[in-house]
Formats: structure tokens, C-alpha cells, sequence
């Protein structure tokens, strides 16, 4: 991910205030730069790296910050970046494993812009948004939605409906997704690439629906995190290939490890209903219960099939808790 320096969207690429009826400069400010430093003995120092940049958008007039969060998960130091300019320091509040969602609390007693939530599944497919970067015009893209449909990650993640857009953001960890009507409708994820008939493929930002949010925001509020008991995880990275899943990494430690699976495995099945995408493979694992419950895989590897059990377990217990300096 880049980092947030003297860089700029190309002039043709950003917004322009006289194509949107909304304030978009007022909205623009409502973004903040967010800069975090991990240990390197954190459990995600070796995939996601000991210091992390993007994006924020401020969602309360107190200092509460909403980005990605991947940003800050497991860090032990926040600075958050003003649209003025300013470095403020933040603590994480909450981090919810289901939907990427993080929230922040800036460190400071400030009076600033918030950003009015919208509702993303009011969003359609062609509608002309902005994809918002903290820096105001010149690091945020005028983009269009081209997709809305399930995502899946091969870090055990599933979302019914994620909001995709192009121009792709360079800069795309916690951007704000902001509708016509100048209301945040989703958070900047990923970069991924669609094929396109003709030509080299284009470069295309998942977007997180910010409806998936508002029923969990009081207990990301209070606790932390969902209210709820948590989902089986595996600890493991799959891939599809060609009707497949395959396994492509292990978690150091973690349940499948432990478990004795092997990167190149294939999953057969799991409690007996055969796999054949990451979404299906995701959700059937789920469907066994909570996490710390067994989960029974069986698995192609070297000519034979093995039937195998997991027993999961919680991934927050495998990361560093937020610290309050």
C-alpha cells in the first residue's frame, strides 16, 4: 500500500466540485490520513507489516474515526492526520472480524466535520460517486460503481453484497465511498483487478457497505467488538482453482496448523457437504457453530483423501489487545 506522501490523483481523475450537488469539499475534510505502528512479535506484523498507512473518515463531531481495520489492528501507536494539516493521536475502540470494520477515538478534544452515514444498498450499479482520500481533492478519485456482488477473501472472510468501483484509488485502505448525496456509503478495502474484453485488465477498489456497520456499531462502541459469540476460524489461506479449494498458507500456530493440514491441500468437503468455492467452503465451516467447536474436513493430498478434524478456535485471541498511552 502506498504511503501517504506528495503524491497526487492525476488532475483528469479527481472530482470536480461543479459535478456533484453536495458540498464536496466540506466532505472531503471530513477524511483523515491514519498512520500506525505494530510490534513485530504481533501476530499480523508478517502479512500486513509493522507500519501501516491510509485512510479515515470522521463519523462524529467528538473525534470518532471509521477506517479499515486492517490499519489498526494490533497496533500500539495511532496518529491520525487532519485535514488542516494536524497530527493527533488516536486509540482503537473496536475491530470487527466479520466485516473489516475499525473504529477510532481521536486523542484530543477538537470540534470537527463528521460525515453523514448513507445507505449503501441504496447505492446501483453506474452511479457516479467519489472515492475520497485524506488530502481532499487532489487524493480522492471520481469513480463510478461497476459491481456489487459476494466477495470473498482467502483469509476466511465473506461478504454478501461488497460495493466494487473503478477508477481504482492507489491510496485504497479506509478511503470513504461517498454517494451523491455527499453521505458515506461504504469503506475502501482492497484493490483488485476485473477482466475486461478487450485490453489489459483494469484495477478496481472493494468497497465495505457501510449498512453492514449500523448494527454493530453500539457494541463496537462498548465492547470492542460484537456482542455475539464469535465464529469458528481455521487459521488458513485458500484459493479457488478451477472449481477447487486449495489451501495456500497456514497460520503460524494456529488451528489448521496444529491440525496437521499442509499448503496445497485440497478441501473435499466439510461436515460432509462438498466445497467448491471459498464463499461455500467459508460458510459451511461457520455453519458448525461457534468458534472452539471441531470442524470435520476432508482433504485431497498425494493421490488420497483424508478425513480430518479442526478444532477452531477465536482469532482475536491470537492478537495483540489496543494500548491506551
Amino acid at each position: 500500500m502506498p504511503s501517504l506522501s506528495n503524491w497526487k490523483i492525476p488532475a483528469s481523475a479527481q472530482p470536480k466540485p461543479q459535478d456533484y450537488s453536495y458540498d464536496l469539499e466540506g466532505a472531503l475534510a471530513c477524511l483523515v490520513g491514519v498512520r500506525t505502528v505494530v510490534p513485530p512479535d504481533a501476530f499480523t506484523a508478517e502479512t500486513l507489516g509493522t507500519e501501516r498507512a491510509g485512510n479515515g473518515v470522521l463519523i462524529r463531531g467528538n473525534g470518532l474515526v471509521l477506517t479499515i481495520g486492517y490499519l489498526i489492528t494490533e497496533a500500539e501507536t495511532i496518529w491520525l492526520t487532519l485535514g488542516d494539516g494536524r497530527s493527533v493521536p488516536g486509540h482503537a475502540l473496536g475491530y470487527d472480524q466479520e466485516t473489516g470494520f475499525g473504529l477510532m477515538q481521536i486523542l484530543a478534544k477538537l470540534d470537527l466535520p463528521a460525515l453523514e452515514l448513507g445507505q449503501s444498498s441504496a447505492v446501483s450499479v453506474g452511479e457516479r460517486v467519489v472515492v475520497g482520500g485524506a488530502g481532499g481533492r487532489q487524493r480522492s478519485v471520481a469513480a463510478r460503481v461497476v459491481a456489487k456482488q459476494e466477495f470473498a477473501g482467502y483469509w476466511e472472510y465473506v461478504l454478501d453484497e461488497a460495493i466494487f468501483t473503478a477508477p481504482s484509488h492507489p491510496n485504497w485502505g479506509g478511503t470513504a465511498l461517498i454517494n451523491a448525496a455527499g453521505a458515506l456509503v461504504g469503506i475502501g478495502s482492497l484493490q483488485l483487478q476485473q477482466a475486461v474484453e478487450k485490453g489489459q485488465p483494469q484495477n478496481i477498489n472493494m468497497i465495505v457497505p457501510i449498512d453492514l456497520l449500523k448494527p454493530i456499531f453500539d457494541d463496537l462502541m462498548k465492547f470492542g467488538r460484537r456482542n455475539q459469540p464469535p465464529r469458528p476460524w481455521l487459521g488458513l489461506y485458500a484459493t479457488e482453482v478451477e472449481n477447487r479449494v486449495v489451501i495456500i498458507g497456514l497460520a503460524e500456530r494456529g488451528p489448521a496448523q496444529r491440525a496437521d493440514l499442509h499448503v496445497g491441500d485440497i478441501v473435499v468437503s466439510v461436515a460432509g457437504k462438498e466445497v467448491s468455492n471459498l464463499a461455500g467452503f467459508f460458510r459451511q465451516v461457520w455453519a458448525q457453530g461457534d468458534a472452539g467447536v471441531d470442524v470435520p474436513i476432508s482433504i485431497y493430498r498425494d493421490g488420497d483423501t483424508k478425513a480430518m478434524r479442526v478444532r477452531s478456535s477465536e482469532r482475536n485471541r491470537f492478537l495483540k489487545g489496543p494500548s491506551l498511552h
